[in-house]
C-alpha cells in the first residue's frame, strides 16, 4: 500500500492516476500551477517486472525497475540513489519490493542523520517469508520541529492487514488526518494467476476498483499482497 499525505501546498496537488496504456499507475498534479519541482511529486509509485513488484515514494521506482531489467539487485539499484534534494527536510526515499515466487520481500530507507545531508544512512531490511495478517511500514518523517520535517527513525514496524482489499483501503484511509488526506493506493496480487487488483482513493476524485488480467507466463503462484508502505508522518502525529 502507498499512502500520500499533503504536508505542504505542493504535495496537496497530488492525485494517483491509472494509465490504461501500459497498465501503470502514476502520480499527477490536479493543479500544475502549484507545482515547483515536478520530479518530487510526479512519478510512478508502483511498478512490476516479471514476478517482482515495486513500491516507492519517489522516482527511484524507475531506478529499481530499470535495474531489474538489467539483473541488478534491489540493493545495487539503491546504491545509485540518496535522499531527496528538498532542503531543509531532505525527505527520505523509501522503497520496497516483493517477490511472489520466493515469497520474500525487502524494504529500504535512504535518509540523512537528523537532516544533516553530510551524513547519509542507507538501510535495507530483508524478510525471508510472509507473516499472515501482518505488513511492515516505514514512514518518511518522524515529526516536525521548527518547520523542519525530521526523518523517520528506527526499523520498519508491524501493521495489520486483512484478506480484503476493500477493508485495508477503508482502514488506512480513515486513519489519515482529514486536513492532510490526499491519496491512497492498495494493490493485491494473486500469485496463482498473477491477477492484480487495485484500489485508488483520491481526495479530489473517484476511481473504480481496477482488475488487471493475468499474465499467462506467470501462472503457477500462490496468493500474496503488497505490504503496507506509507509516505506519511507517524500516525500519532496526524
Amino acid at each position: 500500500m502507498y499512502r500520500c499525505i499533503g504536508l505542504w501546498e505542493e504535495a496537496r496537488t497530488v492525485e494517483i492516476e491509472y494509465l490504461k496504456e501500459g497498465f501503470s499507475i502514476k502520480n499527477k498534479a490536479f493543479d500544475p500551477d502549484l507545482v515547483e519541482d515536478p520530479s518530487l511529486i510526479i512519478y510512478y509509485p508502483i511498478r512490476h517486472w516479471d514476478n517482482v513488484h515495486i513500491v516507492s515514494n519517489g522516482d527511484q521506482t524507475e531506478t529499481i525497475y530499470e535495474g531489474l531489467k538489467k539483473y541488478r539487485s534491489f540493493y545495487e539499484s539503491l546504491i545509485l540513489r540518496e535522499f531527496e534534494p528538498d532542503a531543509p527536510h531532505f525527505t527520505p526515499r523509501i522503497s520496497g519490493i516483493i517477490n511472489t515466487d520466493l515469497k520474500q520481500y525487502s524494504l529500504s530507507i535512504l535518509r540523512t542523520q537528523d537532516n544533516d545531508p553530510s551524513i547519509f544512512i542507507r538501510s535495507l531490511y530483508q524478510y525471508s517469508r510472509f507473516k499472515k495478517g501482518i505488513g511492515h511500514c516505514i514512514h518518511t518523517y518522524k515529526s516536525e520541529l521548527d518547520g523542519v520535517l525530521k526523518p523517520f527513525e528506527g526499523d520498519p514496524f508491524e501493521v495489520p492487514l486483512s484478506d480484503s482489499i476493500d477493508e485495508i483501503a477503508d482502514y488506512y484511509w480513515e486513519r489519515i488526518n482529514s486536513e492532510n488526506k490526499i491519496a491512497l493506493l492498495v494493490k493485491f496480487v494473486d500469485v496463482q494467476n498473477q491477477e492484480i487488483n487495485l484500489i485508488i482513493r483520491n481526495k479530489h476524485s473517484t476511481t473504480p476498483k481496477i482488475t488487471l488480467s493475468s499474465d499467462p507466463k506467470m501462472a503457477a503462484r500462490k496468493q500474496a499482497q503488497l505490504l503496507c508502505f506509507f509516505k506519511t508522518v507517524i500516525l500519532s502525529k496526524l
